[in-house]
């Protein structure tokens, strides 16, 4: 059993999309981090870095408990958990590892602060707003030239790569892109989105996110000196 601490956000949705994948039974701990539940003293002990998600696999190696944050690990592990969506020929498995790791370090940072400077910010910086969706136009079209050549970003199988990046796209009028100036993207989202598993993965706390403006509580524990807090 995973104990999966998670809220509904792109890279929550990275391993909800894993797990009703695969069927690995999994049990839902909310981290609300719009009230602060990232910053509980025993969620630190899992994700010391205070990031949702965190796992623990109650079945981890050595049938001993292990804990793990960062989703991009996550994924990993579950992936040569299961032995599913991970390659294990070297080509494969490293042009896998290549994606998610644009994943990690581009498209999520990237368009996380798209998202802030457009949507969350109280003052809005037009410099700041330019730059990063300008940014995100950029690693758009990264994304629809790699899905140009090939069906799915790590090459003919649908990995964890895809897994990985379809939750950071699939809001693209809120980072300010059209879709359809990116038809390889477009194809491959579209075809991602209509898996049963992803469809049932979206779904996950899916009543507990509220659209529409943040209140100046939730804007102070995402964003505030809250966050930056010595722990």
């Amino acid at each position: 059993m995973i104990d999966l601490y998670t809220w509904p956000t792109p890279n929550g949705h990275k391993v909800h999309i894993f797990l009703e994948e695969t069927g690995l039974p999994y049990n839902v701990v909310p981290v609300n981090i719009g009230e602060g539940d990232q910053f509980k003293p025993d969620f630190l002990k899992i994700s010391p870095n205070n990031k949702m998600p965190a796992i623990v696999d109650r079945d981890g190696p050595g049938g001993r408990p292990f804990a793990l944050a960062e989703s991009g690990a996550i994924l990993m592990y579950l992936g040569d958990k299961t032995g599913r969506f991970f390659p294990t020929e070297t080509r494969a498995r490293y042009t896998c590892i290549q994606w998610l790791m644009t994943q990690m370090g581009h498209v999520g940072p990237m368009l996380g602060q798209v998202h802030h400077f457009r949507n969350y910010a109280v003052e809005k910086i037009p410099y700041a707003i330019d730059r990063y969706v300008n940014e995100a136009k950029r690693l758009y079209h990264v994304l629809d030239r790699r899905l140009g050549e090939t069906p799915y970003l790590g090459g003919d199988d649908y990995t964890i790569a895809d897994m990985a990046t379809f939750p950071w796209i699939r809001p693209w009028e809120k980072q300010g892109q059209r879709i359809d100036d990116h038809p390889n993207l477009k194809r491959w989202m579209e075809e991602i989105e209509a898996r049963p598993a992803v469809q049932r993965g979206l779904k996950v706390l899916a009543e507990r996110r509220r659209e529409g403006p943040i209140s100046d509580r939730q804007r102070e524990m995402m964003f505030g000196k809250t966050q930056y807090e010595k722990r």
